[in-house]
């Protein structure tokens, strides 16, 4: 990831644009403290300018006798200096990059006019005004930015390698092809490579988007960032670390983070056309009368050409742009949205279309007992009781979800319990014999099957008691409780086609899709998968794409989309430090809000460029004619910003 020097009093944009918000994704914990710290300090000069203005303004109302002449002006210089150097400084380094007209070189003619009119107050204002909307606009991505502990939470942090006859913990770099390697319980596995114990439950979730755990027996293919779920096993390593599918994965999120496109700041592309014809009309209202008025005097024209600059000066939209981004990213943030830049306030305003993942996105990303069928004379209570006596003894991910079951209290027990590889439990449970399991176990005890359970796509456990079929639970992974009203909302905020990219296998991802009633669903997709298929919509002409997911096999869509959207709650570190907009409550109908949200920032924001345009050039002209003081300048610049300001403020109060 890049990087790069910033002076220490260097001005800062009003927003962050889309490679900007990966500048400090290598924070650690030290780092993040320090930027607390470093982030007070940055409002210090606008402070100390700030006393200094107020009891210069106090000192001149009250006409206080030594505050006058000399004194006066240095004072004011000095309350000037914080803050006016660091824009007079940026302004100097674009002119010798080659940039002449920017909105710091505006500001600093405009201010030190002011200076030279003897309008000193009015100097020191504006860029104290300015100073406290940029520290504001910082402060605001500042919050709305996750600690950034980036990619290296992700990666696998050590390895236990068989070396000299023990198991020695190293870095996953330090481990070779073909050596012998040990994963505890909860740990993930490090490099990929072949199991070499009997057997093992993976969740592999973060890699391919598949809600079910995954059984593997020996001599089966395991992958770098599975997790080991149950014992501890053993595989031996096929390849070194930077070619593992970990690896690949963040490879990807870079590649596809230095494909995404610069947003370039509003208020710099005005200020390229607006700066030089300012000053250039400033120049002509100096002279130009000379040629055509018979009493010339160029102090008088001068006078007027310097107020001309004061009212001309963006202060307004240099001020209230910022702040009506951070009114914007302060409402979303109070609705547990964060973005992590104003820039994808606009940018979220453009999309329709909306590309979405299954498990954990819309689903819980957890299994939950969607269907209970009871083919016996029991009730289902008891029916279950059979089950969950059998199934109690079991550590399987699927047992735990069975055992959720409100179940009443029962003097059943179990013994006989023996578990067949690959097909599930048998046991005696109340003097009855008991099976439960997957298909292939009720074939091996000639237990018939209904032909209904073929067209089910979720998991079954298929229950038979005492050598009868007996009915069957389905497990899956449970719609999120909003997220019907997600969808809803999404087609009225005016999003005109929603997908579904899954990792999940293709008929459990389509039946959710139909559920939703979504466009089109594809499932059994790998990262490049969905990468392919996101950069295939963005080719279409316009179509913008926001894509919403929470696993690191999501990560490099994330970063490639126009808007990447990551459920925060329980996404992974990797989806939501590549994202651009992170849903906290993991609740997929927020997602229709922060676009509400950015269609009334964008609202607000535009209402405060007219108002700033259509009252400066009124004044404009009134100060070209001579008929406007620098009390009229003083409110088209000052006033107008502060009106800007109390609009912005109302997004604050919104509700959506």
């Amino acid at each position: 990831m890049k990087t790069k020097n910033t002076p220490p009093n260097k001005v800062k944009d009003c927003c962050i644009t889309g490679d900007e918000h990966s500048e400090h994704d290598n924070l650690n914990e030290s780092g993040h403290n320090h930027s607390v710290n470093s982030s007070f300090k940055s409002y210090l000069p606008g402070i100390f300018s700030f006393v200094l203005l107020i009891t210069g303004i106090a000192l001149d109302f009250f006409e206080v006798g030594f505050f006058r002449g000399w004194v006066r002006l240095i004072w004011y210089l000095v309350a000037y200096v914080p803050v006016g150097l660091p824009v007079a400084l940026e302004g100097w380094n674009s002119i010798k990059n080659g940039d002449f007209f920017t909105e710091f070189l505006l500001m600093t003619i405009a201010t030190i006019g002011a200076f030279i009119l003897g309008e000193y107050p009015e100097g020191v204002a504006v860029m104290v005004f300015y100073a406290v909307g940029e520290e504001f606009q910082h402060t605001a991505v500042s919050n709305a930015k996750k600690n950034i502990k980036a990619l290296l939470d992700v990666r696998p942090n050590e390895a236990l390698v068989y070396r000299n006859a023990q198991f020695i913990s190293v870095d996953p770099d330090a481990v070779a092809i073909g050596e012998k390697l040990q994963v505890r319980v909860g740990e993930k596995i490090p490099l990929d490579g072949i199991l070499t114990s009997e057997k093992a439950t993976l969740n592999t979730a973060a890699l391919t988007g598949e809600s079910t755990p995954a059984s593997v027996r020996k001599g089966d293919k395991v992958f770098a960032g599975s997790i080991n779920l149950e014992q501890v096993i053993e595989l031996k390593a096929t390849a070194v670390f930077k070619d593992s599918s970990v690896a690949r994965i963040l490879d990807l999120v870079q590649n596809a983070t230095s494909r995404k496109s610069k947003t370039e700041l509003f208020i710099r592309k005005f200020a390229r056309i607006y700066t030089p014809i300012v000053v250039f009309l400033a120049i002509g209202l100096t002279l130009f009368p000379y040629f055509i008025v018979e009493n010339y005097v160029f102090g008088d024209w001068l006078y007027r050409a310097l107020i001309f600059l004061v009212i001309s000066c963006p202060c307004a939209l240099v001020i209230s742009i910022p702040l009506g981004y951070f009114g914007g990213l302060g409402a979303a943030s109070r609705n547990g949205i964060l973005f992590k830049g104003a820039s994808f306030l606009d940018t979220m305003t453009k999309i329709n279309t909306i590309v979405i993942d299954k498990t954990g996105t819309v689903t819980q990303g957890v299994f939950k007992i969607k269907q209970i069928v009871n083919n016996t004379d029991f009730s289902e209570a008891e029916f279950m009781e059979y089950l969950l006596t059998l199934e109690e003894k079991s550590t399987h991910p699927i047992a735990k979800a069975l055992l959720a079951y409100k179940r009443e209290t029962s003097g059943f027990e179990a013994t006989s319990i023996a578990e067949i590889a690959g097909k599930g439990l048998s046991g005696i449970v109340n003097n009855k014999t008991v099976l439960a399991g997957n298909k292939a176990l009720m074939n091996a005890y000639n237990i018939i099957v209904p032909k209904e359970t073929e067209t089910i796509v979720e998991s079954l456990i298929y229950v038979a008691i005492a050598g009868n079929f007996a009915g069957y639970v389905v497990i899956a992974d449970a719609l999120k409780e909003d997220a019907h009203r997600a969808i809803a909302d999404l087609r009225k905020a005016g999003i005109s086609k929603i997908i579904m990219l899954s990792g999940d296998k293709d008929s459990i991802t389509q039946q959710v899709a139909n559920e939703l009633k979504l466009d089109w669903a594809k499932g059994g997709l790998l990262p490049e998968d969905k990468l392919n298929e996101v950069e295939l919509l963005k080719k279409q002409p316009g179509v913008y794409v926001a894509f919403t997911g929470d696993g690191i096999n999501d990560a490099p869509v994330l970063a490639v989309s126009d808007v990447g959207i990551a459920m925060g709650g329980l996404g992974s570190d990797v989806a939501v430090e590549t994202a651009d907009v992170i849903i906290q409550t993991d609740q997929p109908s927020k997602i229709a809000k922060a676009i509400k949200i950015g269609h009334s920032t964008r609202k607000i924001i535009w209402q405060n460029i007219a108002l700033a345009f259509g009252v400066k050039a009124i004044v404009l002209v009134l100060g070209a004619g001579g008929l406007a003081t620098m009390w009229e300048a003083v409110f088209a610049d000052v006033g107008v910003a502060f009106l800007a300001i109390l609009n912005a403020i109302r997004l604050q109060k919104m509700n959506w």
